[in-house]
């Protein structure tokens, strides 16, 4: 086993939800995080710290700014503005701040579904609504739906809650797409909120366009989140970044509160400094380890689940598996926990209309991934 991904009795003993949700003989293939060693930059600054006893409040940090603009740049060849970049606690607690301070309750917020669970869960803490234009699949994968979003945008929807690349999908959205729907955006006034947190870990035969890099249009309605937390596995460091790139914006956000710096990590906010600054060659390793991943479970699915509906990733590490034609129940990932000792996600989680879908974790070992399909092919 190499250092990169280390053997499963080593990672039953790590700490994280998605270890200890479930009893030590449930393999997780839930939460999305992903079961390989951190970057060696990152682990020595996180020793040095607590070696030197420096575990203050995060105070100044230019570093995650300058960070993050070089890593845009390097990876996506777009420049950011130094100056309208903040930080927030996590994506979630920056997104919810946004549409808690831009947003009346009450308001609907448009998603498409299947989305990330928690998108739900951020747009009630707000009190508002959620509005729903979900993605249309085929063969390949699901797009978003133009003119029902347009649609949605001319009832009075005047917030868009945007996944992108989409999360459980891994599809990343095309850049036609995009200005497609940042001049709707501007046509209708409606303010997007990109959460962009799995992008670093596009696949290389894809391109991944920030919000703010589509156009005038999406820079004038748009405000991105993201942090190094999912791409990096430092989920648990609690730091995010707040992105505008326009005067417009940048004001809109002046009511946002400067305590959402203060409640930050400081060993999260330097490690995601450190993450975009010198971690290029372990994201490399990560996305090359997620590919190999992939491309073991489209196989596998070919040849053991030819009738279950699976759309290949074109970035990330969770796949989509329609698995009705199995005859599961109405819960298909509890039944698979309870028989087969595999922790799914329930499709459920991502919209109530998707009971019959489950969302698979690949960013583990090949192992893992043969096992998880073969207890599901079991059921054929």
């Amino acid at each position: 086993m190499s250092e990169f991904l280390r053997p499963l009795d080593e990672l039953h003993l790590r700490h994280s939800s998605k270890w200890r949700r479930f009893s030590p003989d449930v393999l997780p293939m839930h939460v999305a995080e992903m079961d390989y060693e951190i970057a060696p930059q990152i682990k020595g600054l996180l020793i040095d710290f607590v070696q030197r006893s420096d575990l203050g409040y995060l105070g100044p940090i230019p570093e995650v700014a300058e960070a993050f603009v070089g890593f845009a740049t390097r990876h996506w060849n777009w420049t950011p503005d130094p100056k309208q970049i903040r930080i927030a606690t996590d994506v979630s607690v920056g997104a919810v701040e946004v549409m808690r301070r831009l947003t009346t309750p009450g308001e609907r917020v448009l998603i498409n579904s299947p989305v990330y669970s928690a998108f739900y869960g951020w747009i009630r803490e707000v009190g508002c609504e959620v509005a729903d234009v979900p993605l249309v699949p085929d063969l390949e994968t699901w797009r978003l739906d133009i003119p029902g979003i347009e649609a949605a945008f001319a009832s009075g929807v005047k917030f868009y809650l945007f996944c992108s690349p989409h999360n459980p999908m891994g599809r990343v959205h095309d850049r036609t797409e995009l200005e497609a729907i940042a001049d709707l955006a501007l046509k209708y006034g409606v303010t997007v909120i990109s959460d962009e947190i799995h992008a670093p870990l596009t696949y290389a035969d894809q391109v991944f366009t920030p919000w703010l890099a589509v156009s005038d249009a999406a820079r004038e309605t748009g405000i991105v989140v993201t942090a190094a937390s999912k791409s990096f596995n430092l989920a648990g460091l609690k730091a995010s970044i707040i992105i505008t790139q326009s005067a417009t914006m940048a004001s809109r956000l002046s009511v946002v509160p400067p305590d959402l710096h203060w409640r930050s990590s400081l060993l999260g906010g330097f490690a995601m400094a450190e993450a975009f600054s010198n971690c290029d060659d372990w994201l490399a390793q990560a996305v090359a380890a997620n590919r190999a991943g992939r491309d073991l479970l489209t196989r596998l699915m070919s040849e053991l689940l030819p009738e279950v509906p699976y759309w290949v990733a074109q970035g990330g590490y969770l796949a989509w598996l329609d698995v009705s034609s199995l005859g599961l129940g109405e819960n298909p990932a509890n039944r698979i926990l309870e028989e087969k000792r595999i922790s799914l996600v329930p499709g459920v989680d991502h919209g109530p209309e998707y009971g019959q879908y489950v969302r698979i974790n690949f960013a583990t070992s090949l192992e893992s991934i043969e096992r998880t399909v073969a207890a599901i092919a079991s059921y054929r």
